[in-house]
């Protein structure tokens, strides 16, 4: 026997004597399990009803396949996006036509300041309030696909009667009725909601819990009182909330407070927590009424409040039972809504901002150049088409999964935080592009209106900055990690016996499964991941991004693995690693959507750019936030040694390259069924609108530019006299050139009209010494029909 075969001999006796504790089961738990769980139970920081609840909420899909580092994608490319009815499709393409065509941003911030009577009665009357509730209770029973293609398409006419729709569709009575109402509260209320004889707001926020919605003041105490002549058991409740949108002209309020029960007139517990429940509000005590101005928006919002206000029992959501279950009601339905209402409106306007200013970019020329060539502004399209391109693919996915009866926690929050923010790039880029055409308020300017409430969508439903810091990893983490779950319930367990068992069980296929990543990343580093699987059947150009995908996800799983390994609870507090580590998995399910959209759509060569750039920039995105939790790691030699795991070979990504970026720009100033699939579903309206007027004008400029190349080289070869006489222009010099042989009269006419319609897209309004506000006053209009067109005061002109 050689020293070497004795060396592997002695080696491999090592081994197994270090592995022998963890082969046997009772050995294994008492050396090792058991002190571990005892050192869990001490470093775990508690976690609070409310916080259960949140983890709870939702369900975990592709968010699960994201984070287990091996993503399923023949199962994500195989799930088709929910179709449209034949109902569904006539009611976008005629009721929501209908209502687009009676509002306008401009008249209804500055003359109504709300929706206009007749258009709120249309809304009504047409069930725009009942999208999400089903026929049997008069609603339209809508899927959710469909609810964001109303939704979308509203937006790419007016923020506020998007807002109007919006909310009593999305987290609210009608929701919440639907999914824990009592059969009587939902034979009562459901039709009335549906039919707009009721109009909902749910009151919330308050002036002291903002994202810390679950820190509501707002109390109500169980007890006996007066009602409708009656001695009833029910709460008198007060409470202070804001923000309320629909709140000022709501016939009925949801309203969410703490439940106190001192008497225990309903149980031993006095807490009993969170309760949502439904008031009238012409309930005495209700105060109700007053408004806010979100940043210039008129929809209704604004602030209510009542004291000692004495409510039935009954008229909590679900009755007596769901007393103190209002927090999970909340988070169960936010945890749907949110993915398809905020990321809906927010990819419209991110449609109506895209199509608007490619057009406008073509049409505008300065140094005798459509600005949309020129580099800088090439950058900034590129940034926009790229991102509209992912945004409404995520949109589409999202809503497909709570179609497919999944409530996404994680992915609505992504959702939301990534599409409202990219969506403000998006406006952004726009406003630097189309300059002082967007700065001049007006009812021409297209693009004002959206630069000036973005930041009211980055607000709501959940800060941005919070939903990046604590809730997309800090909640993701947790729910979609197959084992960390299980290992934190363990520690909370009263038995101690099943505590150590489950433990155990969950701790050992923990450290598996982490070896199989820190294995997997290694190796997908070390190859460039070329070798990673890819599915069958996708189109050749997109299937290196599948490789990269799966390679940053197995990265993602390993080093959220470390983090929480070493960090523990205290992970909780270091929230920009959290929220890097978030935006790692923010990226991939963004990449994700694109992919899925690409392949939904066809597969087509022409937009294939879009694709493109919208994922080279999302990779370019995650793999800066790896690099930032590895270069801030806690223990500096742990985060040396995960990078290079993670990075063996160095940075293998670089941003989108110049020439891709100049090829999404150009995707974006010409029209195109490429342009149209991108800005698919928006309200163009009559050609003497804005966006009418916009579209006819970039039509013109692209038929009269070979004219111009043609006058442009006579002049250089001097083929006629182009000489001028002062206050001579462009007409005289067509006429000369018609004159010449050189174009035909056809040819000055398209010319002429291209200028005349040019003229009246780069014009801005202005106004009389008071800005026109002694003129506007509302104007009287009668029901409208399908053709009605909005109105505008005549102290506004359109001027060079």
């Amino acid at each position: 026997m050689t020293l070497f075969t004795i060396w592997l001999v002695a080696l491999a006796i090592f081994v197994a004597l270090l592995a022998l504790p963890l082969a046997v089961t009772p050995l294994r738990r008492a050396l090792v399990s058991r002190p571990l769980l005892a050192k869990f139970r001490k470093v775990m920081p508690p976690m609070s009803q409310t916080e259960r609840e949140a983890l709870e909420a939702g369900t975990v899909g592709w968010d699960g396949e994201l984070f287990r580092g091996q993503p399923a994608w023949d199962e994500l490319l195989a799930m088709p996006k929910t179709a449209l009815t034949a109902e569904e499709q006539r009611f976008l393409d005629h009721e929501v036509e209908t209502l687009c065509a009676m509002v306008s941003d401009w008249e209804t911030t500055n003359v109504y300041k709300d929706l206009p009577p007749h258009v709120w009665q249309y809304i009504k009357d047409n069930g725009f309030l009942g999208m999400i509730i089903p026929k049997e209770y008069a609603g339209l029973g809508f899927s959710a696909y469909a609810h964001s293609q109303v939704i979308t398409k509203l937006s790419t006419r007016s923020g506020t009667v998007a807002v109007t729709v919006l909310v009593p569709n999305s987290l609210g009575p009608g929701e919440l009725l639907l999914h824990y109402g009592t059969d009587e509260q939902k034979r009562h209320y459901l039709p009335r909601l549906a039919r707009g004889l009721e109009i909902p707001c749910f009151a919330l926020t308050s002036p002291q819990a903002g994202s810390d919605a679950a820190s509501i003041p707002d109390w109500g105490v169980v007890c006996h009182g007066e009602h409708d002549g009656k001695r009833v058991l029910g709460l008198r409740v007060t409470w202070d909330k804001r923000y309320i949108t629909l709140g000022p002209v709501a016939t009925l309020l949801g309203l969410a407070f703490r439940a106190y029960d001192p008497d225990h007139l309903v149980g031993e517990r006095e807490d009993l927590g969170i309760t949502c429940a439904l008031i009238p509000t012409s309930h005495p005590g209700v105060n109700i009424g007053r408004r806010h101005m979100p940043l210039n928006a008129v929809f209704q919002n604004g602030p209510n409040s009542g004291r000692d206000v004495f409510i039935p029992l009954d008229w909590v959501i679900g009755g007596a039972p769901m007393l103190g279950k209002g927090w999970r009601m909340l988070m169960e339905c936010l945890a749907a809504g949110r993915g398809f209402s905020l990321p809906s409106s927010n990819t419209g306007m991110g449609k109506l901002t895209v199509r608007t200013t490619g057009a406008y970019a073509r049409v505008r020329t300065q140094f005798k150049t459509p600005i949309g060539r020129f580099e800088g502004v090439e950058e900034a399209l590129a940034r926009m088409g790229g991102n509209l391109y992912a945004m409404d693919a995520t949109r589409a996915l999202t809503a497909t999964f709570v179609d497919r009866g999944e409530k996404p926690a994680v992915l609505s929050g992504i959702a939301k935080l990534h599409i409202t923010g990219r969506n403000r790039e998006i406006i952004n880029d726009a406003m630097d592009i189309v300059g002082g055409k967007g700065i001049c308020m007006g009812p021409s300017n297209f693009l004002g209106a959206a630069y000036m409430q973005m930041p009211v969508s980055i607000t709501v439903e959940g800060a941005n900055i919070l939903t990046r810091s604590l809730i997309v990893f800090g909640q993701g983490a947790i729910r979609c990690h197959p084992y960390v779950l299980r290992e934190m319930a363990a520690t909370q367990a009263p038995d101690r016996r099943k505590a150590l068992a489950d433990f155990d069980a969950a701790l050992f296929a923990h450290l598996r499964y982490a070896a199989r990543n820190l294995f997997r990343t290694l190796v997908l580093g070390l190859t460039g991941s070329h070798f990673a699987r890819v599915p069958g059947g996708v189109a050749p150009p997109m299937r290196r991004y599948y490789q990269q995908l799966t390679r940053f996800s197995s990265a993602l799983a390993l080093v959220a693995d470390v983090a929480m390994g070493s960090l523990g609870g205290a992970l909780k507090r270091k929230e920009k690693l959290s929220a890097r580590l978030g935006d790692v998995l923010s990226q991939l399910y963004l990449c994700s959507a694109t992919l899925w959209r690409f392949e939904q759509e066809g597969a087509h060569a022409d937009d294939a750019p879009l694709a493109h750039w919208a994922i080279w920039d999302a990779v370019f995105k995650a793999q800066n936030a790896l690099e930032g939790v590895l270069d801030n790691f806690p223990n500096p030699l742990l985060g040396a040694l995960m990078r290079r795991i993670v990075f063996p070979l160095g940075r293998p990504y670089v941003a989108p390259p110049d020439a891709l970026g100049r090829a999404v720009a150009r995707l974006l100033i010409e029209p195109s069924a490429t342009r149209d699939r991108l800005t698919a579903g928006m309200f163009i309206g009559d050609r003497e609108q804005p966006v009418g007027l916009l579209e006819r004008a970039l039509a013109l400029t692209v038929a009269a530019e070979p004219i111009e190349r043609t006058l442009r080289d006579a002049l250089r070869r001097h083929a006629f006299d182009a000489r001028l006489a002062p206050g001579e222009g462009a007409a005289e010099l067509a006429a000369k050139a018609v004159a010449a042989g050189i174009i035909s009269e056809s040819d000055a006419a398209l010319l002429a009209s291209q200028r005349d319609v040019a003229a009246r897209v780069v014009r801005v309004d202005d106004f009389g010494q008071d800005l026109g506000t002694s003129l506007l006053a509302p104007l009287e209009q009668d029901v409208p029909s399908a053709s009605w067109t909005p109105k505008v005061p005549a102290s506004t002109r359109a001027v060079a």
